[in-house]
């Protein structure tokens, strides 16, 4: 499995809040019908990725519960503003 739980639950607060949007566009009252219609056909394909990915956490968790996946803590490097990495 390539997803971290970090990147796991960034992509699902990300869908979360495109979730909370796309049902404001079917509040609207200056739109037609078809607008509402695909903001609602949009949301369904939404909450139907969101459960994916909630789905992958449920199976990372259980992977690292039995052993079969350990996390991985990745270091940043960072060059900035660091005099010693600075090209002269």
């Amino acid at each position: 499995m390539a997803e971290t739980l970090g990147s796991l639950t960034d992509k699902i607060s990300i869908l979360t809040l495109k979730i909370y949007h796309m049902a404001e566009q079917t509040r609207r009252k200056d739109v037609d019908k078809t607008h509402v219609e695909e903001s609602l056909r949009k949301i369904k394909i939404l909450q139907m990725q969101k459960s994916d990915l909630e789905a992958e956490i449920d199976e990372l968790l259980e992977k690292y519960g039995a052993g079969l996946a350990k996390l991985k803590i990745y270091r940043q490097f960072k060059m900035y503003n660091d005099p010693k990495y600075r090209i002269q």
